[in-house]
């Protein structure tokens, strides 16, 4: 009884506020999954998990006197760690989430998927200057830049390869903003745009797309990205291997398996086992607080370069051929938060004005985009 008492008293007497508050942050992230539905396969786990590996002397995390490892480090040594094999498994089910059908009817939306990138790099810029500040070295400054690709998988792959120090606090701000879209992208939005600009129409022709073209597209982009950034071929190839299996017409059992099933199942592992990052001692510092703002700054950003890019393409386009800036937002990769964001505002604008197709494909583009950029970056510090 004795010793019972002894191990209580241990461990309460480990606790410190640092836990304190990632518990509270574990809580947050559970209320924001739960009770406002923001991305709740991700940020339940996430916040389930930081209170979990936050108890003194956590089994899930930390060997036990026996020798047996923590589970959750297991997990994120072999899926994580030692292979990135569970962002790339969750790459499957993206692609085989995904129609292309929108984007293959006006390929020019790639244009948004490229330029909605801009918040990447402009992100790592900023990182690279305050770095001095806050500790952190080129890999760190790279891995935060990447917050920008709005794609949580993409995040984490890139810091783990690049071997940042942040990976759990770069993960909680990719996903948090992803979740956040509907917030954050309105208010860049309307900053940078006027009422007019907002209620432009476009009209939405589809071009009938072949199943051919469908097949040959995926494999295309791989090989493409493949010669242009080859550490994107892991990320590309395997969400474009998702995509095919989508439209091959062969196997959509399989697909449906991993659009569904397959893909949550996986991110509700990736989501506790990154949780495994959240160590109070690391986490809860000043560097925590800039990677959130920098991450902020890149979401905005990102919107804000696919908005004045539509912008300038409308300086050389005839009157009854203009852009609604608002599709350019949707090149960012939150798919299909994004997409749906952009319908409703402009339906709110104008209960007319239908740009749902258009803004999808800028979507998916970013899809293209965020994976290709986060391969650049594995290409230039590798």
């Amino acid at each position: 009884m004795s010793e019972f008492l002894s191990f209580i008293t241990n461990g309460v007497m480990a606790l410190d506020w640092k836990i304190l508050v990632m518990w509270a942050i574990g809580a947050l992230l559970i209320f924001l999954a739960i009770k406002k539905d923001m991305e709740p396969a991700l940020l339940l786990p996430m916040g389930f998990g930081a209170i979990l590996v936050n108890i003194p002397m956590s089994g899930a995390v930390e060997t036990t006197e026996t020798g047996v490892q923590g589970i959750l480090q297991w997990l994120f040594d072999v899926g994580i760690a030692a292979s990135e094999a569970m962002p790339l498994l969750l790459f499957i089910g993206i692609g085989a989430m995904i129609d292309f059908g929108p984007l293959l009817s006006n390929p020019a939306l790639l244009l948004f998927g490229a330029a909605a990138q801009f918040g990447i790099f402009m992100t790592i810029t900023l990182a690279t200057i305050i770095a001095p500040v806050f500790g952190f070295d080129m890999a760190d400054a790279a891995s935060i830049g990447i917050i920008g690709a709005a794609d949580g998988p993409t995040s984490i792959l890139v810091s783990q390869v690049l071997g940042s120090k942040y990976v759990g606090a770069i993960a909680v701000a990719a996903y948090s903003y992803m979740a956040l879209v509907p917030i954050v992208q309105p208010f860049a939005i309307k900053l940078v745009t006027t009422k007019k600009e907002r209620t432009i129409h476009m009209k939405y022709s589809p071009a009938s797309v072949s199943k051919t073209t469908r097949i040959i597209f995926p494999i295309a982009v791989t090989i493409i990205a493949g010669l242009v950034a080859p550490d994107s071929v892991a990320l590309v190839g395997c969400l474009m291997f998702g995509n095919l299996i989508r439209e091959c017409g062969n196997l959509d059992s399989l697909s449906q398996t991993a659009s569904t099933a397959f893909s949550n199942i996986i991110t509700l592992l990736l989501g506790i086992t990154i949780a495994s990052t959240m160590k109070a001692e690391n986490f809860v510092d000043w560097s925590t607080l800039a990677i959130m703002a920098l991450g902020l700054v890149a979401f905005v950003f990102d919107t804000i370069a696919g908005v004045f890019f539509a912008k300038v393409l409308n300086i050389f386009l005839p009157k009854n051929k203009k852009i609604n800036p608002m599709v350019g937002a949707a090149g960012i990769s939150a798919f299909p938060m994004s997409s749906r964001v952009i319908q409703k505002m402009a339906l709110k604008e104008d209960n007319q004005n239908h740009l749902l197709m258009h803004a999808a494909g800028a979507n998916v583009a970013g899809q293209i985009g965020s994976v290709v950029a986060g391969g650049l970056v594995l290409s230039l510090l590798s």
